[in-house]
């Protein structure tokens, strides 16, 4: 009985450290196409921090923009402002806010954004 609960242990022990290798595999992956963190506020074409890139100007607080380019990603980072997405042109449709320090994929292709504070 004892050499039967060993194996049982042991084949529980390497699923277990299996799946933690793929898990680490696909986090690692996941986050290598993001560009790495700088100050500033950005949008990207693609997702994952991908494609053209939109230089967000973060004193511009409450304009509203139209890139030529609809965003699928942003990255921010500013301890003061946060970056408002919308789904629609002038600012209009569905609204997500960023926060101050974000790395996100966004709910919808974002045709317009507007800066406010954090």
């Amino acid at each position: 009985m004892f050499t039967r609960r060993a194996k049982i242990r042991s084949a529980a022990a390497s699923a277990a450290m299996a799946a933690a290798l793929i898990g680490l595999g696909a986090g690692a992956a996941g986050a290598a196409g993001w560009p790495p963190l700088q100050q500033g506020g950005y949008l990207y074409a693609g997702s994952n921090g991908t494609g053209t890139v939109t230089v967000v100007d973060l004193d511009d607080l409450g304009t509203c923009h139209t890139p030529s380019r609809a965003s699928l990603s942003l990255q921010i980072v500013s301890g003061s402002s946060s970056v408002v997405v919308y789904s629609g042109t002038g600012c209009t449709g569905a609204s997500w806010a960023s926060g101050s320090l974000a790395q996100s994929n966004l709910p919808w292709a974002a045709l317009s954004y507007r800066v406010v504070p954090a």
